[in-house]
């Protein structure tokens, strides 16, 4: 199989590094972190007026008609400059609006356009939230607390998982939580909490699992792309710092770390793209090449992020230095919809039946 991107692909990849480059470079973030504000409002406008909110959305519901490795192509590019916008949660609550049984049209044409912010509330707990029928007509509530959300506190719907499938809740002035501290302060995060909050059904269990899977692949993506930067970093400091009298890259044990991640990254960048891809194509393996994503970024990433730090040496403990931001950052994609121990039980799990059922794991 080729895990390669095509020409159009890499244009994209192009595209939005150049974007994000020139709007979410180390000056913009930096910025962002001094002003106290939950998120980027003039990066987000130029990423709408782009069309990535869109991209996964078929054209004639007013996306672009692309797939979730265009996503994910666009996710890695987010996790490689710490974009401090709530791109992932948003995405992944228009992909469910517009998947839903009756899908409310005019969210997701709000969402696609970037007027609107969605947030997605999804636990390893799974009764945090709990669905129950109001009792009129077709109508639900949901009540129960779940976080951290990212973009919560700034967004208008939020998409919840909860027993019996996926349910969307508009939040306002009621319903919206406040942003609470983070150590990452590019992301926006709060605890969702809900009482009898009303909310329109959107899909079953499938359609609940669909939401686990993209925000699984989502969330490696942005690891990739930190993971990618990391390693950047770290090989260009290797041939900046001197000592001894040559570069500390020349040194056998800073070599040995820097391929590491190599490995790391590579591996991490294979598995995503295999699992958007699976997505995109609906694969029947889509959710065990979810979970293998996301058990391989996580501890991948940890594991470079780790490396990172000890190439660097003290400078890499400071807040001056842009390397604790993409720590940071992958602390919290590590353990977004579910951590690595998580989805290696989710991993054997789908595994078990497939047997049982007289399948192959091969």
């Amino acid at each position: 199989m080729d895990f390669e991107l095509s020409a159009d692909q890499v244009a994209l990849q192009e595209a939005a590094r150049d974007v994000l480059d020139a709007r979410a470079g180390h000056d913009q973030v930096r910025a962002h972190l001094g002003s106290g504000r939950p998120y980027d409002e003039i990066l987000w406008r130029a990423l709408a007026d782009q069309g990535w909110l869109g991209i996964a959305l078929a054209e004639a519901e007013g996306g672009v008609g692309l797939g979730w490795v265009e996503a994910a192509v666009l996710l890695e590019q987010v996790g490689r400059h710490t974009a401090p916008v709530p791109f992932l949660p948003s995405l992944l609550a228009l992909t469910a609006l517009a998947s839903a049984e009756r899908p409310p049209t005019d969210w997701v044409a709000a969402l696609a356009a970037g007027e609107r912010i969605g947030c997605v509330a999804w636990s390893t707990h799974p009764n945090a939230m709990v669905a129950t029928p109001a009792g009129r007509g077709d109508g639900w509530t949901v009540s129960g607390r779940m976080g951290p959300v990212e973009g919560a506190a700034v967004a208008d719907i939020a998409v919840v998982v909860a027993p019996g499938g996926a349910f969307a809740v508009e939040l306002g002035a009621g319903t919206r939580p406040p942003a609470e501290p983070a150590m990452d302060g590019t992301r926006v995060l709060s605890w969702l909490t809900l009482d009898d909050a009303p909310a329109t059904f959107l899909g079953g269990q499938e359609l609940a699992t669909g939401i686990l899977d993209r925000g699984a692949v989502g969330a490696s993506a942005e690891m990739l792309g930190g993971a990618d930067r990391v390693l950047e970093m770290a090989v260009q400091y290797a041939k900046d710092r001197v000592q001894f009298g040559q570069p500390i890259g020349s040194f056998q044990a800073i070599k040995h770390r820097c391929a590491d991640m190599l490995v790391d990254v590579e591996g991490m960048r294979s598995a995503t793209w295999y699992a958007a891809w699976a997505i995109s194509a609906e694969d029947p393996e889509a959710a065990a090449a979810a979970s293998t994503a996301k058990v391989w970024s996580s501890d991948a990433s940890r594991r470079v992020m780790a490396s990172g730090l000890q190439v660097h040496g003290g400078i890499g403990f400071t807040w001056e230095h842009d390397l604790h931001l993409y720590m940071k950052r992958a602390q919290f994609d590590r353990l977004s919809y579910g951590d690595a121990g998580w989805h290696r039980e989710r991993l054997a799990g789908l595994l078990r039946a497939r047997l049982l059922s007289g399948g192959s794991i091969f």
